[in-house]
């Protein structure tokens, strides 16, 4: 976080006459929420890195789309736009995860550094879908919003394991095809069925259409939380919203459009595996849960274990043929990628859960002994899985963060063409690849 602000006052040196970075914010914890604007344009866009604490490519993509957009001023000066730029929405928890940010970038390394808060706490969603919401950072970003009015706004996401894929607000026609040519260009796989949009009208390949908000049951889908959020707040100033997710690890098989051979016996594998990894791994909070008392701030890494832990069994129910849920939707039709992305997802659930719990046992030294080496074996089991399962491979963070800024340059520049007008009513560390050429390797 602290080189992320640095990069950016140091940009703001270079270039003061059209840079400019203010405080926007201060988190729960009181670290300063940078907001960094480039031009003078009377649109606005509004970027946002870092919505997700263990999703850090964001921070280097706004670096990246800052000396873009300085560079070439079809994309600020002609366009009469402003680009807004925060930093980071969630900067106490990506401290968090800076254990493993310098790398080696491996699974196990990952997972077993691994934070990400509680669902509640986490500042993008509107749990309540209450502008009135009471974590700072929440209210930093409908400030930011009510001020700006953006005709674009882009949340920047990053998926552990799978492909890079965008879900919109709103309808941007041609940019599926943009995003199949930046993809295929940094040698990226598309996510054609992602678990987040299960549900969710396909706009083109790997491009989702975000459903209006309305009130879902956590426990049955953590997708149902994604739609109660701020992506729709500015929706009344006429903003259009893109979700950009970029993989950490690729996954060949998530774009395999093909027929699979047999869908349910691949559902009826994926949630068995997921109902005995869930119950593996509450046995072993049983048996952590009275050493607990002694590790600093267990609350905040228990809170995502037991939202884990809760959404698990409904995941598996959901998704196995073999159980009669009453009134739960039916599953859509079920290709090789979608298939696939069920079965990173419930590996996700099960590896983060004993991520956290790892650290867990970690800080309770020789009480939790006996649960350490466990856990140990099952992060390095399932990590296996994905990589040597599922083919999962690392893809450089330069690969990322291009990825991230094409798509978002492609997508504020549809969305500028199609707002009714201007009016304003309605393999280094992550830090340091701001920096990388555009031309890719």
């Amino acid at each position: 976080m602290d080189e992320l602000s640095a990069r950016a006052a140091a940009l703001v040196a270079r270039h003061p006459r059209d840079a400019r970075l203010r405080r926007a914010g201060t988190s729960r914890a009181g670290t300063p929420m940078w907001l960094l604007s480039v031009g003078h344009g009377v649109r606005h866009t509004l970027i946002v890195a870092g919505p997700h604490a263990n999703e850090p490519v964001g921070g280097a993509t706004v670096l990246r789309l800052a000396e873009r957009v300085l560079a070439d001023p079809r994309l600020c000066e002609d366009a009469d736009v402003t680009w807004n730029l925060l930093l980071c929405l969630d900067p106490d928890g990506a401290r968090r995860n800076e254990r493993w940010l310098p790398g080696p970038y491996t699974l196990g390394r990952y997972f077993r550094n691994f934070f990400r808060p509680g669902f509640l706490e986490q500042p993008e969603w509107l749990p309540d879908g209450a502008a009135d919401a009471a974590l700072p950072e929440t209210r930093t970003l409908l400030d930011l919003q009510d001020e700006l009015r953006p005709f674009f706004q882009a949340s920047l996401h990053g998926v552990d394991v799978g492909g890079g894929f965008v879900e919109l607000t709103r309808e941007l026609p041609g940019l599926a095809q943009r995003v199949a040519h930046t993809a295929a260009r940094l040698g990226i796989p598309r996510e054609l069925g992602p678990y987040d949009t299960l549900y969710w009208p396909t706009l083109g390949p790997a491009v989702y259409r975000i459903p209006p908000p309305r009130r879902g049951d956590l426990a049955a889908a953590i997708t149902e939380a994604a739609v109660e959020s701020t992506w729709f707040h500015p929706h009344a100033y006429g903003t259009v919203t893109a979700v950009v997710e970029a993989p950490m690890w690729g996954v060949a098989a998530v774009e395999d459009a093909r027929p699979p051979r047999d869908a349910d016996a691949v559902r009826r594998a994926v949630s068995r595996s997921l109902r005995r990894d869930t119950e593996l791994l509450e046995a072993m909070l049983r048996r952590l849960r009275p050493a607990l008392s002694a590790v600093p701030d267990a609350a905040r890494l228990l809170a995502p274990v037991d939202d884990y832990l809760l959404v698990g069994p409904g995941l598996a129910d959901s998704w196995d043929p073999d159980t009669d849920d009453g009134g739960a939707r039916p599953l859509p039709p079920l290709d090789t990628a979608r298939l696939t992305a069920l079965g990173i997802s419930g590996r996700r659930v099960a590896l983060r859960t004993a991520g956290l719990l790892h650290q867990l046992a970690t800080g309770a030294g020789a009480a939790a002994a006996g649960v350490l080496p466990e856990l140990d074996r099952l992060i390095d089991v399932w990590c296996a899985d994905y990589h040597d399962g599922y083919g999962a491979r690392w893809v450089p963070v330069a690969r990322q963060v291009e990825f991230q800024a094409r798509v978002v340059l492609a997508a504020s520049g549809l969305a500028r063409r199609s707002e009714p007008g201007p009016s304003r009513s309605g393999e280094p560390g992550w830090g340091s690849q701001a920096a990388v050429p555009m031309h890719r390797e």
